[in-house]
């Protein structure tokens, strides 16, 4: 075998195995959708969207659990992508070779690989404890605590390609730093810093664990954010582990409103930022 022979042999067989493993990844995916379309759709009307949830036996919607899951994930987001973003533009402009920003990577890197279970139980003992009772506002803040050290590290990363040729122009036409930042770093990683809050988004909007020991759940439509809230999760939870049918319907539902909301957001981002020709 000569040594072209050679190389077009390892090529075919890299190209091969990347082909395979892409192919396996989108056969769980779509694997994964057609379950949650072919359960979930043909349950969905406008019952799902202006009633509350129901008592087994009797018909209902997810309008109380759909617009607690829309405050909670809300107060999550308002509260983890500015501190993520803010955080993150430090460590890639600020403290680069710091000690101060080693430490806060090590910190940072150990709560974003932390049980979500145990960010839930932590905002139990520190608010809900001290405020007597579930709140919604407890559920946000636990979930600001699981966006937040993924938007630090992805904002960094986004920050940290854009060219230093681009500061050293800047600094060298006497643009204050602050301004460089605002006007042209973010502007450079505008795309790859969104795409890092909707990741986090889609992170936080399934999760099941803090929310039981925070936000925990209400069976009646409620917007006050110091109370408890129905919410998504939670109810796919409980409905999904109940022995009544209709309950288990509604769980599909809710699964694939989760779902497809998280997809049609990164579709309309990306339309939105996608480049002009």
């Amino acid at each position: 075998m000569t040594l072209f022979q050679k190389r077009k042999a390892i090529n075919t067989f890299n190209m091969a195995m990347c082909v395979a493993t892409t192919v396996f990844g989108l056969f769980w995916l779509v694997w994964l959708l057609w379950t949650l379309i072919s359960h979930g759709i043909g349950y969905i009307d406008w019952q799902v969207f202006t009633e509350i949830t129901p008592a087994p036996g009797n018909d209902g919607g997810l309008s109380n659990a759909i617009v607690g899951s829309l405050i909670v994930t809300a107060i999550g987001t308002l509260i983890g992508a500015p501190i993520g973003i803010f955080a993150g533009t430090y460590l890639a402009e600020y403290g680069r070779n710091s000690r101060l920003a080693a430490l806060v990577r090590f910190f940072n890197d150990v709560l974003l690989s932390a049980p979500s279970i145990i960010i839930g139980l932590f905002v139990y003992e520190v608010i809900v404890v001290t405020m007597g009772h579930f709140s919604a506002l407890a559920g946000g803040i636990a979930l600001s605590l699981i966006m937040i050290p993924l938007n630090v590290r992805i904002t960094e990363n986004m920050m940290r390609l854009v060219s230093d040729q681009m500061r050293e122009a800047a600094a060298a036409l006497g643009i204050p730093r602050w301004k460089v930042i605002t006007r042209i770093i973010y502007r450079a990683a505008l795309s790859g810093i969104i795409t890092g809050v909707i990741l986090g988004i889609a992170r936080i909007a399934g999760e099941t664990a803090p929310l039981l020991f925070t936000a925990l759940n209400n069976n009646f439509f409620s917007t006050d954010v110091l109370g408890p809230i129905a919410n998504l999760p939670i109810m796919i939870f409980q409905f999904a582990l109940s022995p009544y049918e209709d309950w288990h319907h509604l769980a599909w539902v809710g699964a694939f409103l989760i779902t497809f909301t998280i997809l049609a957001l990164n579709v309309l981002v990306r339309l939105v930022l996608r480049p002009s020709k």
